[in-house]
């Protein structure tokens, strides 16, 4: 009987030894092609927390310059009023020997010469009236130092909440970028990038300014995507469209939504697209150049480097173009 329990036994052994922890089957792996759907939501919900991390970025950086520039007006007249504060506790004390001297009785009566008690009037009349401008400076100083020291306040305040902003911003993109890279290593997918790539030569057919744009953009390729990235080793969507346009003299904005707003009386239709023009997706989550030929060159997002695409491969929808 010993025996015949034994094969029994270890069978049960190693049935528990195989089931899964808590005798549930595990989560099946998704499908090639369910990964990709869930890469693609990941990305199209990333383009948009990169451009508010963009956009918060923007804000901090003008909120701390506002305030650095009316501390440094506070810091100003902060050392303005101790100068006329000095200057008050010295006019006061000379002014009490001055009128000790000057103005009481026996020096007036005891005057030698007219003209001399005349002088000694004059010269304390001036006197007074000094006093009275410099008391009327340091009044207004005075109060103007508070107004210069609540507006720094204030613009400080703001500083803080929009690099709070930029936090919080960095941290959901920091958690959308695990999920992106899980998903593109087991697709296969995912791409490094060169940090010094020296890209490829275009030879399409823009000129002028748009050629300038085109060169630069093409020199990027094969650099990696970089949420925040305006270069030299790696680029977001917006960041190289303002650096390629830099290069040809034109003046974007940072971020995604503001070069679309900024553009809102160069918009283009989608069927008259010249080389140059920024395609934006809908939702301005994300923008391209259009390079001519029906092909676009831009920075696809984490796990990919900056490429050469057909437009009908965008595969984001488009909500419109802006000819800078």
């Amino acid at each position: 009987m010993r025996l015949g329990r034994a094969p029994l036994a270890a069978g049960l052994v190693i049935g528990l030894i195989t089931l899964p922890t808590g005798g549930v089957a595990a989560d099946p792996q998704p499908t090639i092609s369910q990964a990709k759907a869930k890469l693609e939501k990941l990305n199209d919900k990333a383009d948009k927390v990169v451009d508010r991390y963009n956009t918060a970025t923007e804000n901090y950086k003008a909120a701390k310059k506002r305030y650095d520039k009316l501390n440094a007006g506070y810091k100003r007249k902060l050392a303005t009023v101790a100068e006329l504060r000095q200057q008050v506790v010295t006019m006061a004390v000379d002014g009490y020997k001055m009128g000790r001297d000057l103005t009481s009785m026996p020096t007036m009566v005891t005057a030698e010469n007219p003209g001399d008690l005349l002088y000694q009037m004059a010269l304390t009349e001036r006197l007074t009236a000094d006093r009275a401008g410099r008391l009327a400076a340091f009044d207004r100083e005075n109060r103007g130092l508070k107004i210069e020291r609540d507006k720094a306040q204030g613009a400080l305040g703001e500083a803080d909440e929009e690099r709070d902003k930029v936090k919080k911003e960095r941290s959901e993109i920091e958690k959308l970028i695990a999920q992106q890279k899980k998903l593109l290593d087991r697709l296969g997918a995912y791409r490094v990038g060169d940090p010094n790539s020296t890209g490829v030569k275009y030879t399409g057919p823009a000129s002028g300014s748009a050629a300038a744009v085109l060169n630069f953009a093409y020199a990027q390729i094969g650099k990696p995507y970089q949420f925040g990235g305006t270069g030299p080793g790696g680029w977001d969507c917006s960041g190289l469209t303002q650096a390629s346009w830099r290069a040809a003299g034109v003046s974007l904005p940072r971020t995604t939504w503001q070069q679309w707003a900024w553009g809102a009386s160069r918009r283009v239709s989608l069927d008259a697209l010249e080389p140059g023009d920024l395609i934006f997706s809908e939702g301005l989550g994300h923008v391209s150049i259009y390079a001519g030929n029906g092909k676009i060159v831009h920075a696809p997002q984490t796990g990919d480097v900056v490429k050469v695409v057909p437009l009908s491969a965008y595969g984001r929808r488009l909500v419109g173009a802006v000819r800078p």
